[in-house]
Parts: structure tokens; sequence; C-alpha cells
């Protein structure tokens, strides 16, 4: 079952959206595998100490984007088919591709300074 304790909240996106995040993100990095449960909403509201109309609309949002699937009278799992987990890497990737990128225009490099940065890190990496 996935672990919400780990979750910092912060006060600029809504909380249910960072559950959202925060379950793709476990998917991402391999710690939540199709199949897994989920909390009951109440439980993820007292986890999270947020309200449990919060946790509700996460859950709705999760199952809508087809990524939780809750069978009657049964816990909630994660469900997701390959399509959902490749858009998933995709999102979490162009995150991390956007930073960098705005953090390399922020520091006034060039796509061609940037590409031999990245083509030296990615040989010295290949060394080690």
């Amino acid at each position: 079952m996935l672990d919400f304790t780990q979750l910092d909240l912060n006060a600029v996106e809504p909380v249910y959206a960072q559950i959202n995040q925060f379950v793709k993100r476990q998917i991402f990095f391999g710690k939540a595998k199709k199949g897994d449960p989920l909390p009951s909403r109440r439980e993820l509201a007292t986890q999270l100490k947020i309200n449990p109309n919060t946790a509700q609309r996460a859950f709705r949002e999760m199952e809508e984007a087809g990524l939780v699937l809750t069978p009657k009278n049964t816990v909630s799992i994660l469900y997701f088919d390959e399509e959902m987990l490749i858009e998933i890497q995709r999102e979490m990737t162009a995150d991390i591709v956007a930073e960098f990128v705005r953090r390399a225009k922020e520091n006034k490099l060039s796509l061609e300074e940037v590409m031999d940065l990245l083509q030296m890190e990615w040989e010295m990496e290949a060394m080690e």
C-alpha cells in the first residue's frame, strides 16, 4: 500500500493535485505497481490531515484519469495500462527537461553550449 505520509503538501498547488502527482511519481519510480491497494478516502484524509472531501476529489480525479479502479465494496487499487504508464513517464520526464531548460536559459547558455555540456557529461557518466 502506498505510504502517503511521505507526501509533503505545499500551499501553492491544490491538495488533490498534489496527491495525484505523488501517485504518478510513485508509479514512475517503480515504488507503486498496478494492482497495489490504496488507503480508503477516510484513511487518506486522516494520514494527510486533510478534509475528507479533498481526498474524495483526489480519488475521483484519479479514477477519471484511468489511474485508480474502485470495484464495488472493495478497496481502491492502482489500475493503469501500458499507455497510461508511458504517459506518466513522459509527464515526469518533461518536468525534468523543462526545469533544466529554464535553468540553462537563466545561465545564458546557448543550445549549442548545452548540447556540448550534455555530451561531455554523458560520456563521463558512461566511464564510471
